[in-house]
């Protein structure tokens, strides 16, 4: 169990977490873990605010902002400018669209994608009210993951996610159950962040099912991107 969760901090951060083997098993038993990884990055997020309060919120927002890709590697911020350069350049074609997202790569779609995220992040931290409602965005951006990996087949035969195919389906059904307890948790706050989260994960979903037949990594880590700006806005508009 705990090397799971090891591997799990290893896969979606930077956190300095010792994993000596990473076997399919112990990947797939990983997928559980997601949102409680997101959850530990909002933690962190949310303690950084707490310990900077003093600063003047725009370069706060700012350093939260370049923390948030620090403590994550812009792992998914990758998978967002692949994807927005394959679904623009693919022109709707299933194989063209896959062969752009392995081009390393990135084109104008995927630049206006980063710039526009991380925008949204920005404005959004300088106007939260309640810091520790940085909980939710990572938390449920990973949930949305778990969710796909039980619901969506994924069509990269050989990508990083494949071995995450195996995860165990009933340990990941108590990580989501839990996830909307969190958020039901925060009261309506939390209630707009998880109708949100489920809504454009959802909307994704329905996209990439139809170009694709299914999702990718890269189209996984859109989605984990995607989530976080657009929950984080929600909670600044909702409150």
């Amino acid at each position: 169990m705990m090397r799971g969760l090891a591997v799990a901090f290893a896969f979606l951060t930077r956190l300095p977490v010792p994993v000596q083997r990473i076997d399919p098993a112990t990947q797939a038993a990983s997928l559980k873990w997601y949102p409680l990884v997101g959850g530990i990055v909002g933690l962190l997020l949310a303690g950084l605010v707490a310990v900077m309060h003093a600063w003047p919120m725009l370069p706060l927002a700012a350093v939260v902002v370049v923390a948030w890709v620090a403590l994550t590697g812009a792992l998914h911020l990758d998978g967002l400018a692949d994807s927005a350069d394959a679904w623009i350049g693919g022109m709707g074609d299933r194989e063209r669209t896959l062969a752009i997202m392995k081009d390393p790569r990135s084109g104008p779609a995927g630049v206006v994608a980063l710039v526009s995220v991380l925008l949204l992040k920005f404005s959004a931290l300088a106007t939260l009210g309640d810091t520790w409602l940085l909980v939710l965005p990572p938390l449920l951006a990973r949930g949305a993951v778990v969710a796909w990996f039980l619901t969506t087949p994924y069509v990269r035969s050989g990508g990083l996610g494949e071995p995450l195919r195996g995860a165990p389906a009933n340990g990941c059904w108590i990580a989501l159950a839990l996830s909307a307890a969190v958020s039901l948790a925060f009261g309506m706050a939390g209630i707009w962040a998880l109708i949100t989260a489920v809504t454009t994960g959802a909307l994704w979903r329905r996209a990439v099912v139809r170009r694709l037949g299914g999702f990718t990594g890269d189209t996984a880590g859109a989605l984990i991107e995607m989530i976080e700006g657009v929950t984080v806005v929600v909670l600044v508009v909702a409150r």
